[in-house]
């Protein structure tokens, strides 16, 4: 028989390597779970799927006075919707970007939005991409200090100006299709410079563009789905839909 001592020494052995290999081990839980926890985190947090619409935004000059587009884009990107801010001086080169993205079918609903001399180089942005054939569905002029006149396809064109602060309405001409409305929001307490950092107009530029978007995603969806349908007929029977009369 085995002394005492010769069993307490075995113990003690043995608890130490115990706790020298949970070391490890412990280590090992640890990194594994903060691995996880990204996984197990919030599902409303992840960004939502993207969509076929891109939104251009054309600040004004210096780029430091058009901030508030910058608020507006990050609203859209939180809905899924692609959304670039530039300056004005850039809205050529970004014509020829969103025709090549159109043509290709990664965009099928071109949206333009601008501030100041971003609004008033929108006419010509707009006719550029019609020339590339690529329609603009929505354009949204914000106080554009120098009149314009809108040629070209544009779905529906909306100028808010400040009226008795210097801004002016879009006119049309006779090349122009589509819907053009002139809204004085004077009396909304905005001027050139607040315009697209006041928190109502930008709801409304949401508002229009969530429209525009959403509802080209319905119409492709109900395309979709007829397609879908056995013994769906090849020929459209919807009438045909009369352009809106323009607001000048």
């Amino acid at each position: 028989m085995k002394p005492d001592g010769y069993y307490t020494g075995l113990v003690d052995r043995l608890s130490t390597r115990c706790r020298r290999w949970s070391r490890p081990l412990r280590v090992t839980a640890i990194t594994l779970l903060l691995l996880l926890l990204p996984i197990a985190g919030n599902p409303a947090s992840a960004a939502p799927a993207g969509s076929d619409a891109h939104v251009y935004l054309l600040r004004g000059v210096l780029n430091i006075f058009s901030l508030g587009l910058d608020d507006i884009a990050a609203r859209l990107q939180q809905q899924g919707i692609n959304a670039t801010v530039a300056n004005y001086l850039s809205w050529e080169s970004l014509a020829n970007e969103a025709a090549a993205e159109y043509r290709s079918g990664r965009v099928r609903t071109i949206v333009l939005v601008g501030h100041s001399s971003g609004a008033t180089v929108l006419p010509d942005m707009a006719a550029r991409l019609d020339q590339l054939g690529a329609p603009v569905k929505l354009a949204i002029g914000l106080d554009s200090v120098f009149q314009t006149s809108v040629a070209g396809h544009v779905g529906r064109y909306l100028n808010f100006y400040v009226a008795n602060g210097g801004g002016t309405q879009v006119g049309r001409t006779n090349q122009f299709r589509g819907n053009l409305e002139n809204v004085d929001v004077g009396g909304m307490g905005v001027g050139h410079l607040s315009i697209d950092k006041s928190e109502a107009m930008q709801r409304k530029v949401v508002a229009a563009i969530d429209a525009v978007v959403l509802s080209h995603a319905r119409g492709t969806s109900a395309t979709q789905q007829r397609r879908l349908e056995p013994g769906a007929s090849k020929q459209s029977s919807a009438a045909p839909v009369r352009a809106p009369t323009t607001n000048q």
